[in-house]
């Protein structure tokens, strides 16, 4: 026994055989521990995929059932039990926001394989994961058609308060995206329709830049000349003007000396001439009414005859033109009334010449009321600017295009395209106030010709408006985009060239442009345009480029063409925008993308809505695109 006790031979069998168990346990452990970790992995990836498209899918209805539904698909695309050897993997969704963040919460149990030998069957997981959305430094121009076809109700919605809506809750979008972080996100405007109105924001940059004379259709208040002397305490005439029936002429070619622009042709036109005779004077006897009065008189007649100037377009010069009035100065001499006394003159008016005159528009483009005499039978009257613009000179070419070499649109000549040019002492180079309430379309019956005594006042349509870049409380977007009123017709080309240049690095607003962002950061800029139609030019309407069946500086007879060039300038626009590296998101409402709508916008950046729902719908990817979805930590 003794011996027994002090063998220590086979010790190792039993030590061996009692550590077994351990070793078992970790061994185990360990295999067990893998699967749980691995399962817990592609647990989190599932749950993170399931958050982010959810938030994706949310909308203004936030995290109803569709964004529920579409984040549960993407987590059952990523894990299943029979993938991972899991069993009761459940996954929720939940938000405390509306949808700003997206909360998920996975859980599943896994089953051990060793661990059981021990009496531990299974694992329980059970982790989170949210997601939420951020945007960074933003500038982001809205160019809206505000014609009158947006106040048609399409759908079931009137089509102007379907984008209101979808404007509003785009920004809803924005402010939850940059909610808790430093990122400054600013909105311009540019409302158009025939014209914009930008007045306000060029005449803050300098009122230089705008014109403070311009050449209008307009009419211009002709008047007879009447001298009167007292007989016996009775006033009469002794003299008058009296115009013919047909008292102008139609005009003819005064100078062939081609002017480049409007302004250099009219300051170059000879002044009205003095009346000279026309002609033999003839005599005769009749009766002479003033006031109650009626008086046998001897009558001279002496025809008269006097020049006026104007000036004209012919393709893309300018050219005077003279023509004539006419009339007969008529001198009355009574007989058995005395020595006349106090002699005294006065006028009448007779008529309107129907032309393209120069008017002063140097108080009228401060919007301080001018007075022009236009109103009834050449009464003064007063009007002040509603601040829509027409443009600078261009030419009426049918093709433009745009180089990135140069970064200019040819032909070069036309100024109005030339996004960044700032106005020069030439007043070709300037904006003119667009003025409504003087502008007239001539009469039909001779509406092509020069020079017209009839004539009606031209219709005028102008949009609210635009705004700079700038960052807006929520208060301010809305009330803003509740002052949106539709009417006019369909101009793209100026609604996206005034997008360019108060989206531009380079042009005459780009103090604001580039502004740095306290955060000093990068900064995205974008156009997004929305449009419910074609072009619809209409050429005896006053929009930004004049009354185009008299002015001709988009077309070569006021008509032709017409939509088709303001198209080619409206292309030649979308590609400056997009070379200087700024989206151009395009949305078609009630309408279809056309070939011209589809090339204007950005890559993957056109959109189709035929109804507000779908407008929303538009405006909400836009704003997800323009952030960023983000797995929140």
């Amino acid at each position: 026994m003794r011996r027994l006790a002090h063998d220590r031979r086979g010790n190792v069998l039993m030590l061996a055989a009692s550590i077994m168990f351990v070793l078992t346990a970790l061994i185990g452990g360990a295999v067990d521990l893998s699967l749980v970790y691995r399962a817990q992995n592609r647990l989190q990836g599932a749950c993170d995929a399931g958050a982010l498209a959810a938030r994706r899918a949310v909308t203004t209805n936030g995290l109803d059932a569709t964004a529920i539904a579409q984040g549960k698909s993407y987590f059952n695309v990523n894990y299943t039990d029979a993938q991972q050897g899991t069993k009761s993997t459940a996954f929720t969704l939940s938000s405390t926001d509306n949808g700003v963040t997206v909360n998920g919460t996975a859980t599943t149990t896994v089953p051990l394989r060793i661990m059981a030998l021990f009496g531990r069957y299974t694992y329980d997981l059970s982790l989170t994961c949210a997601s939420t959305q951020s945007i960074g430094n933003s500038d982001i121009v809205f160019v809206l058609d505000t014609t009158g076809s947006m106040s048609d109700s399409y759908n079931g919605t009137v089509k102007i308060t379907g984008l209101q809506t979808a404007l509003k809750n785009f920004n809803t979008t924005i402010i939850n995206a940059t909610a808790g972080t430093n990122a400054r996100v600013r909105y311009g405007f540019v409302p158009y329709s025939s014209s914009v109105n930008v007045g306000r924001l060029l005449y803050n940059l300098s009122p230089s830049y705008l014109a403070s004379t311009y050449a209008l259709q307009t009419r211009v208040p002709q008047f007879e000349a009447i001298t009167y002397a007292v007989y016996n305490s009775r006033t009469l005439k002794t003299s008058e003007e009296v115009y013919n029936s047909t008292p102008n002429s139609t005009p003819a070619l005064y100078s062939s000396t081609a002017y480049a622009s409007q302004s250099a042709c009219f300051a170059a036109l000879p002044a009205t001439s003095a009346w000279t005779n026309n002609g033999s004077s003839s005599n005769s006897t009749g009766n002479v009414t003033t006031g109650s009065y009626t008086y046998s008189a001897s009558i001279v007649t002496q025809p008269k005859v006097r020049s006026l100037y104007t000036c004209t377009r012919s393709g893309d010069s300018y050219y005077q033109y003279r023509y004539y009035a006419y009339l007969s100065l008529k001198s009355y001499t009574y007989s058995g009334l005395g020595t006349a006394s106090s002699p005294t003159s006065g006028t009448a008016f007779d008529h309107f010449d129907y032309v393209l005159a120069n008017v002063d528009t140097s108080t009228f483009k401060t919007f301080a009321a001018a007075t022009t005499s236009t109103g009834s039978s050449g009464a003064s009257q007063s009007s002040t600017w509603n601040g829509c613009i027409e443009e600078r000179f261009t030419v009426s070419d049918s093709a433009f295009s745009y180089s990135s070499l140069t970064d200019r649109i040819s032909p070069t000549t036309a100024t109005d395209l030339n996004i960044d040019m700032a106005p020069t002492s030439d007043d070709a180079t300037k904006w003119a106030p667009m003025w409504p309430d003087i502008a007239y379309y001539r009469g039909t019956s001779s509406s092509n010709s020069i020079l017209s005594t009839s004539g009606s006042l031209a219709n005028s349509y102008c949009p609210a408006a635009a705004r700079t870049l700038a960052t807006m409380t929520q208060t301010d977007f809305t009330t803003y985009v509740n002052s949106l009123t539709p009417a006019g017709s369909t101009y793209h080309d100026i609604g996206m060239l005034w997008g360019a240049r108060l989206i531009s690095s380079t042009g005459i607003f780009s103090s604001n442009v580039t502004e740095v962002p306290t955060n000093g950061g990068n900064v995205t800029r974008h156009i997004i345009y929305m449009t419910d139609g074609e072009p619809n030019a209409a050429y005896s309407i006053q929009q930004a480029y004049g009354i185009e069946y008299h002015d001709r500086r988009i077309t070569d007879d006021g008509y032709s063409n017409d939509d088709n060039r303001h198209i080619a300038r409206f292309r030649a626009v979308c590609d400056a925008i997009k070379g200087r590296g700024v989206r151009i998101w395009v949305i078609g409402y009630s309408t279809s993308l056309s070939t011209d709508l589809s090339y204007c916008a950005s890559p993957d950046s056109g959109f189709t809505a035929n109804s507000a729902s779908e407008l929303n719908s538009a405006f909400q990817q836009i704003a997800k695109t323009a952030s960023a979805l983000r797995v929140a930590s």
